[in-house]
This record gives C-alpha cells, sequence and structure tokens, in this order.
C-alpha cells in the first residue's frame, strides 16, 4: 500500500474511533447515564430502570455506526433542564449533518467547507464554555469533559484538509452524525411522556424507602473495599482529609489537614463541591503542631495527637479552644511504633459506629496494636484490647462496628490482612484486597455516615466504597 493510503486508513481509524466515544459519551453528558452525584456529595448508582444505558456499538461492513441504547422506564421530564439542553444538542447535531450533506454534493476539493467544519466545531466549544461557566447548572462536570474531547478533536481538522478530496471519508462522517441523530431523536420522543411532578414523588418514595431500610441495619462486617475515587490533587505527599460522621445530614463540611508535622493549619470547605474547587471558607490555627495523619473530627471536635508526645487533643471548631487533653499512658510516640510508612504515625485516632477509638502500640504489649475506646468528652480510656498484630507491620486501619481492619502495607499490593473484634474479643487473618492507585497510603480512615473510607494517596484525596455485610433487626430483637 503507498503512503498517502496508509494515512487514509489511519484516517478512517480515528474517525471510527471517535464515532464510537460519541456514542458511548454522549448520553452521560447529556445526564441520561446512570451514575449522578447525590445531595450529600456521594456518589450513587442508579439501575437501568432508572437511567439511560448504551448497551453496545459497532460497525456494519459498509462503515455505519450501530448503537444499542437501553431505554428508562420512567426517569425524565421534557420540561426538567436535561431535555432542553438535548433538544440544543440534537439541533446541533442534525446542523452538523446537514453541513455535510452541502459539502458531500458540492465539490469535495473545495477547501472553504472545511473551514465551514472548524468554524461549527469552534461554535460548539464556545456553547460549552458558556454552559460552564453557568454555576446553576448540575451538568458543569459532564460538559467539561466533552469541552476537553472537543479541545482533542481540533487537531483532526488539519488530516480532514488534507484528505478533503477524500469523499469516503466525508460520507462514513455523514452517516455517523445521521445514525446519532436518530439516536436523540427517539430520546427526545421518550422523555416526552412522563410528568415531573410524579417522577419527583417516585424519588421522594424510593429515597424514604431507603432511609427506613438503613434504621434497620446492625453493624456489619466488612466484605469489599472498591474504588478509588479521585475527589482531588493536592498538597504534599502525605496528609489527611475528612468529613464528621455525626454532622446532620446537611451539614457536609470538609476539614483539610497538609502534612505529618510542623503544621497547625486546618482548612474547611463548606462542601465537597468546594473542596473541589478550592473555595476556602475558614482556616484554624491550633495552639498545638500535630503529629501523623491520623486525626479525626468528630461531634463538632477535632482530635489529634500532640507533636513529640502521646497527649491526644480535643478541639472545638466552633468555639476555637482545646476541650480537653489526656495522656495516652505507656502509648509509644515519635517514630517509635509508627505504621510501615513512618511519619510519626503512632496513635491513630478514629470513629465508628460504636464511638471513638485510639489504636497504638506500648512495650508492655512488646510493639502489638492496643484499642482503647475513649470518652469523647473527657478523653478517658474506658477500656482496651491488646492484640497480637505488630503495629510496625501495620500499613494502616480503621474500624467499622466495633472491629478494627488492618492492611498489610502502604504500598502497590495492600490489602486487608487482619481483623480484631473488639465485641468478641477474638482475631481472623483475612484477605480484603484493594486498589492502591497512587502507590503510598499515608491516611486511611472510615466515616460511619458516608460508609467509604477516605484515603489520602502520594498527594491525591481519594474515596473508597465498602461493602458490608449486614444482619437486618427484626421485631423479636432486642
Amino acid at each position: 500500500m503507498s503512503p498517502p493510503l496508509l494515512k487514509l486508513g489511519a484516517v478512517l481509524s480515528t474517525m471510527a474511533m471517535i464515532s464510537s466515544w460519541m456514542s458511548q459519551t454522549l448520553p452521560s453528558l447529556v445526564g441520561l447515564n446512570t451514575t449522578r452525584l447525590s445531595t450529600s456529595d456521594t456518589l450513587t448508582q442508579i439501575s437501568p430502570k432508572e437511567g439511560w444505558q448504551v448497551y453496545s456499538s459497532a460497525q456494519d461492513p459498509d462503515g455505519r455506526c450501530i448503537c444499542t441504547v437501553v431505554a428508562p422506564e420512567q426517569n425524565l421530564c421534557s420540561r426538567d433542564a436535561k431535555s432542553r439542553q438535548l433538544r440544543q444538542l440534537l439541533e446541533k447535531v442534525q446542523n452538523m449533518s446537514q453541513s455535510i450533506e452541502v459539502l458531500n454534493l458540492r465539490t469535495q476539493r473545495d477547501f472553504q467547507y472545511v473551514l465551514k467544519m472548524e468554524t461549527q466545531m469552534k461554535g460548539l466549544k464556545a456553547k460549552f464554555r458558556q454552559i460552564e461557566d453557568d454555576r446553576k447548572t448540575l451538568m458543569t462536570k459532564h460538559f467539561q469533559e466533552l469541552k476537553e474531547k472537543m479541545d482533542e478533536l481540533l487537531p483532526l481538522i488539519p488530516v480532514l484538509e488534507q484528505y478533503k478530496t477524500d469523499a469516503k471519508l466525508i460520507t462514513q462522517f455523514k452517516e455517523e452524525i445521521r445514525n446519532l441523530s436518530a439516536v436523540l431523536t427517539g430520546i427526545q420522543e421518550e422523555i416526552g411522556a412522563y410528568d415531573y411532578e410524579e417522577l419527583h414523588q417516585r424519588v421522594l418514595s424510593l429515597e424514604t424507602r431507603l432511609r427506613d431500610c438503613m434504621k434497620k441495619l446492625t453493624c456489619g462486617k466488612l466484605m469489599k473495599i472498591t474504588g478509588p475515587i479521585t475527589v482531588k490533587i493536592s498538597g504534599t505527599r502525605f496528609g489527611a482529609w475528612m468529613t464528621d460522621p455525626l454532622a446532620p445530614e446537611k451539614n457536609n463540611r470538609v476539614w483539610y489537614m497538609d502534612s505529618y508535622t510542623n503544621n497547625k493549619i486546618v482548612r474547611e470547605y463548606k462542601s465537597i463541591a468546594d473542596f473541589v474547587s478550592g473555595a476556602e471558607s475558614r482556616t484554624y490555627n491550633l495552639p498545638f503542631k500535630w503529629a501523623g495523619t491520623n486525626h479525626v473530627v468528630y461531634n463538632g471536635s477535632l482530635y489529634f495527637n500532640k507533636y513529640q508526645s502521646n497527649i491526644i487533643i480535643k478541639y472545638s471548631f466552633d468555639t476555637g479552644r482545646v476541650l480537653a487533653q489526656r495522656s495516652l499512658e505507656y502509648a509509644g510516640f515519635h517514630n517509635v511504633y509508627p505504621y510501615t510508612w513512618g511519619g510519626f504515625s503512632d496513635i491513630d485516632l478514629m470513629a465508628d459506629e460504636i464511638g471513638l477509638w485510639a489504636v497504638y502500640a506500648t512495650n508492655q504489649n512488646a510493639g502489638n496494636i492496643v484499642i482503647s475506646q475513649l470518652n469523647q468528652d473527657t478523653l478517658e480510656v474506658l477500656k482496651s484490647w491488646s492484640t497480637g498484630y505488630p503495629k510496625r507491620s501495620a500499613g494502616e486501619s480503621f474500624m467499622i462496628c466495633g472491629t478494627l481492619y488492618v492492611t498489610n502495607s502502604h504500598l502497590t499490593g495492600a490489602k486487608v490482612y487482619y481483623s480484631y473484634s473488639t465485641k468478641t474479643s477474638t482475631y481472623e487473618y483475612t484477605d480484603i484486597p484493594f486498589h492502591n492507585q497512587y502507590f503510598h497510603i499515608s491516611m486511611l480512615d472510615y466515616n460511619a455516615r458516608d460508609r467509604a473510607l477516605y484515603a489520602w494517596n502520594n498527594g491525591h484525596q481519594v474515596l473508597f466504597n465498602v461493602t458490608l455485610f449486614h444482619v437486618i433487626k427484626t421485631e423479636d430483637d432486642t
């Protein structure tokens, strides 16, 4: 094959990839995919009955795009913002199809028609920039992704100019646009069949049933960890970020503490969205430097280990004062019994469904992990359990429903390797893998309200979803 034909084959392959991307991505960009962000800033999976999915996409022998779309039963409304955006997007697609038809009928060697395509693409990019600037829309993230994809498409314009005499390429592109237009037209016709108020009542009813079900769940046993979901990239290699598991439902404040030592600044954000955008709402200057990254916010107060000591500090965000401080008897500190990564992580403070905990090691327990339940007001140790797991061999640990789960490393390949139940005072070895995407975890804590693990992974703030084995309480349970 001659070199020009090789280049043409590469272009045709590129266009097929673009068509496949458009058929799989456009539904999510207009808000018709199966995932949405809930009001509490967590990710919730929607079943196919309540959202759109592109089931498959392929090409027939003539190069035409064939898409299979799974339509929802009743989940959209012609009067909502998504419907309007869909109609606008459909009109743009139809305009592109008409322009390409004109280009195909007229001379294929006329360079001006290629410039028209470039103008239309730039116009589409400008439209998405306008939408991006609208703070009221809930689909900013999706349109940002589409804008980036359009930026990736712009370099293809010179390629189209180079092969403007290739009638087959133009015909194929026209066919793909026509197929996409037909899919969007079908979607538009479907979503006009349902009433918004009816859909709204269905959502409220579902939310009520889910909350009633959650109230019946007893504490669970960890079965699986999925993710991570990267929330933000910021700070140094080590740090901590967290939300308050006891905060009211509408209170979604985030606290951010960069580095593991030589710092006293805590940054507060009103929501996950503000945290991602960097819209800081308040800064706290603590009276003492902290040690490690194993802090916890619980019931409106920050609990942290005072630098170069085994003293625990309780600091109130509301009053800006230290409410309590107490020495954790016999606890090693200042890299005597840290986790495998070091960083003065000797004393790990955490919270779960049961209350406030401290995890550390002592000489009396031969450097093995000790679990202590704390009084959240006085920091007094209520009860302690001595385990046989060496603290220095643990990558990180976290509490769920009174059970301590320990990872065997902070590096790639880490897994939850050991668990200790304070309810039965027994332990077991486990094998629960999770994806250490950025290769170095320096903070891993469970949040009972979100039922998720918050992690600081090599300068990335990420979330892991957890799957728990629950027992549903019955009327006979005491």
